[in-house]
This record gives structure tokens, C-alpha cells and sequence, in this order.
């Protein structure tokens, strides 16, 4: 009976592990083949004649989990131990708790006169009771489980080392301090020859206690991202703010210069019906070129094939010409190829503000540049590719959690969003950011794929 209660428990500890796992994965059958290799792995080191204790077994089909839903899914690794980590220790909970109410319920059914009379029962009562502490793991682990998807609602945010540290020190601790009280509990039970009630109590509360206090944990942790989230996107939102603002001020000196040249269109007009009147088509059409040269460059010269990327282009190009710095733009808008034109002018605005305030001025090169940047982009098949790269030496400070350079700026609450805020766009059309330095340039190779 005792191998047909582990092979149940094995079984539905690996099912619950897979059910649970499958909302934090990106794809389902990682989570169905983790809870299958769990349950081969238990098995077959439950019953090969090897000398392996139960609490090693048991670290050994979890490190095995953890290690096959990192090789199939190559990211986040460390959400997906805190996972591993808090399902496995519910469970144990959950086991202890359930074993405390089996021995309870068969010393307190064994010991009534109706019992006593009829011993015959005995076996029976003993796998009824053996199903009763199956079905209460499983209620437990089911209900504990539920809880923390209820509260974790963040499945697929990405989690620091910090983080994870914070989430898992109360499982460690939880954990040890139950071996501590079960060891406590086993050997009161070898001396007295029975169960002690207090000692009972104590582990029951100790594990209720402990799984409340993991629920609260995650509950801030939670919190504390929200609000973190919270900021984030309100600086992305000021940032945005403030280019359109910049926007609506060079769209309004445009509309300004149109109204100016409408109001000398119609002099332009009268001088040269007067030219080609008195014969003088040389000096009409050499007047003509000169307005037509006045025209491209009233308008800015920039053609990027979309309104709203010219004048962000213009923008950058103006502001780089009062800073010395030369900018070539080679970017044409991909229309129709499914990407919104208010994402490509995030990703845009803030390349572009990231390379005029991070580009090297201390060379001046032969056209008395002291700087230089330039944005291409270009299509290869499915995916859109933006390069935006800048004169730049020196050295970066990199977030070692998302491989971004860190802000150099004083005031960090308040900067730092650029680069996240364009890695999140790119991850919006399944694509991804890249930062190569070389030879005295910083290159951001953004990649999006179209429809």
C-alpha cells in the first residue's frame, strides 16, 4: 500500500507542478513535459536500489525541472526558479499538513470501542485513510496554488537577482524551520510511543503560518512592482509629452512659413507672368529655379515618406546643426507594412535625443563637425531594421539584469526610460534591440517584423 500511495503522490505533485507552471511559461507543453519528467525521475529513483535519501530524491526532480523549463524556454531564468521554488515548497506544506490530519484521524478512529471489537477492519480503515491523506495534499497544494496566481498576476515580467532573493527568503526560512519542528515532532513521538498534541498544533500552525507569509510577501512584491511600473510610465509619458510639445511648436513654425509663402506666392506669380510677357524666358526660368530652391528648403528637405517622421527627423537635424554635430538621416517610413507611425516616433525620439546628448564632440572633423550622427533603415524580408548611430568614446555603466547601458545622468527616477521604452516597442512587433561599440561609435540596431 505504502508504493501505491507514493506513486499517487509523485503522480499528483508532478500534475499540480505542470498545471501550475503552464501560466507562467510561454508554452504550454513545457510545463506538460516538466510535470512528465518529474514523475519519471521520482519513480525511478523511488524504486531503483539506489542509496539516495528522500530529501535528496526530492531536491533532485526539482534542480531536474528547473534545469529542463530553462533549456526549452532561454529566458527569465530567474522567475522560473522562484516558480520551481514556491510550488514545491507549498507542497511540502501542504504534505505536512495532511499527514498530521491522516495520523490524527487513524489514532482517533483506531482507539473507538467499534474498532476495538472489530479488528478485521483494520486494513480497510488504513486505506481509507491513506486516500484521505491523498486527497488533502492534493486540496492543499490545489488551494495554495490558487492563491498564488491570484496574487502573482505578473507572469511574464522579468524578475532581478534581487528580487528573486527577497521572494525566496521566506520559503528558505519557512523550510528550515519546519524540518526543524518535524524533527522535534518524529523524535517526541519515538519516546512517548504517540502523538502529542502540542507538537502537532505546533506544525500546523507553523505551515498555515508560513504559507500566509508568502502570500503577503508576493502580495508587496507585487505592489512594489505596480508602482514601480507606475513611474516608469510616468516618465515615459512626460518624455512623450515634452516631444510633442516640441512637435507642435516646429509644425507651427511650419504652418507659419506655408502662410508667408502663400502671402508672397501671388508677387511671385505677378513677376514672373511679367517675365515671360516681356520675352525674358532665361530670366524666368532662372527666377523660377531660385523660388523652387527656396520652397525645398522652407520645407525642410527631409522626405522620410510620412509626415509625423519628417518632423522628427527635421527636429533632431535642426537642433543638431545648432550643436555642431552632423546628422544624415537615410530612414523611410515602411508603409504597409503594419507598424503603427506613433511607435516608430517613440523609438525615434527617443534614439535620436538618446545620440545628440551622448554624442562625442572633442574631434573636429574636416567640414568642422564636432560630432556625428546618422539613422538608416532598411528591410530585410519580414524585418525592419533601424540603426541609429553616433560618434561616441568612452566607457558605459550596463544594468546587468536587462543588458542596458545605465543613465549617466544625476537625477535617475527622472531619465534612464529611453532605451526600455524602445526595447518595449520592439517586443510589441516580436522583435529586439541591440547595442554594438566600436571604433569610437555607438551603434542601437533596432528590429521590428512587419506583417
Amino acid at each position: 500500500m505504502q508504493d501505491v500511495v507514493v506513486c499517487a503522490e509523485i503522480f499528483i505533485r508532478g500534475c499540480c507542478f505542470g498545471w501550475f507552471a503552464r501560466r507562467y511559461l510561454r508554452k504550454k507543453k513545457t510545463a506538460l513535459y516538466a510535470s512528465m519528467l518529474y514523475c519519471f525521475i521520482m519513480s525511478v529513483l523511488y524504486f531503483m536500489p539506489l542509496v539516495i535519501k528522500a530529501g535528496a530524491a526530492y531536491i533532485t526532480g526539482i534542480v531536474a525541472v528547473f534545469i529542463f523549463i530553462c533549456f526549452k524556454e532561454k529566458q527569465n531564468y530567474n522567475q522560473k526558479l522562484f516558480i520551481v521554488e514556491v510550488f514545491f515548497t507549498l507542497n511540502c506544506f501542504a504534505a505536512a499538513i495532511a499527514e498530521i490530519l491522516y495520523d490524527n484521524l487513524y489514532e482517533l478512529i483506531l482507539k473507538t470501542n467499534y474498532m476495538a471489537r472489530h479488528t478485521e477492519y483494520t486494513g480497510l480503515l488504513y486505506i481509507l485513510v491513506c486516500i484521505f491523506y491523498i486527497f488533502m495534499e492534493l486540496l492543499f497544494t490545489v488551494a495554495g496554488s490558487l492563491c498564488i496566481l491570484k496574487v502573482y498576476k505578473k507572469k511574464h515580467a522579468d524578475m532581478s537577482k534581487k528580487e528573486l532573493f527577497m521572494l525566496a527568503m521566506p520559503l528558505f526560512m519557512g523550510i528550515t524551520g519546519y524540518q526543524i519542528i518535524y524533527y522535534y515532532r518524529i523524535f517526541s513521538i519515538a519516546e512517548a510511543g504517540r502523538q502529542l498534541d502540542i507538537y502537532d498544533a505546533m506544525v500546523l500552525l507553523y505551515c498555515i503560518a508560513s504559507v500566509i507569509t508568502i502570500i503577503v510577501v508576493i502580495v508587496l512584491y507585487h505592489d512594489i512592482k505596480t508602482k514601480q511600473e507606475e513611474n516608469m510610465q510616468a516618465g515615459l509619458l512626460a518624455a512623450q509629452a515634452g516631444n510633442i510639445r516640441k512637435h507642435i511648436k516646429h509644425v507651427e513654425s511650419l504652418y507659419n512659413d506655408i502662410r508667408s509663402i502663400r502671402h508672397d506666392m501671388a508677387n511671385h506669380i505677378l513677376v514672373l507672368e511679367r517675365l515671360y510677357a516681356g520675352n525674358k524666358a532665361h530670366e524666368a526660368a532662372a527666377y523660377s529655379a531660385k523660388l523652387k530652391d527656396n520652397l525645398n528648403m522652407e520645407a525642410g528637405g527631409i522626405k522620410s515618406g510620412n509626415p509625423v517622421t519628417d518632423v522628427i527627423l527635421q527636429e533632431v537635424k535642426e537642433e543638431a546643426g545648432k550643436a555642431g554635430v552632423s546628422f544624415c538621416s537615410e530612414f523611410y517610413y515602411p508603409e504597409g507594412a503594419g507598424i503603427d507611425v506613433f511607435d516608430i516616433s517613440i523609438i525615434l525620439n527617443n534614439a535620436l535625443q538618446n545620440a545628440l546628448e551622448n554624442t562625442d564632440r572633442d574631434n573636429r572633423d574636416s567640414i568642422g563637425s564636432t560630432g556625428s550622427i546618422s539613422v538608416i533603415s532598411y528591410r530585410r524580408n519580414n524585418a525592419y531594421m533601424i540603426e541609429v548611430k553616433n560618434s561616441f568614446k568612452g566607457n558605459l555603466d550596463w544594468n546587468e539584469e536587462n543588458g542596458l547601458p545605465l543613465t549617466s545622468k544625476d537625477e535617475k527616477e527622472c531619465h534612464g526610460y529611453g532605451l526600455p521604452n524602445i526595447r518595449r516597442i520592439a517586443g510589441k512587433y516580436s522583435g529586439d534591440i541591440d547595442i554594438v561599440l566600436s571604433d569610437g561609435e555607438f551603434c542601437l540596431c533596432i528590429m521590428l517584423m512587419a506583417e
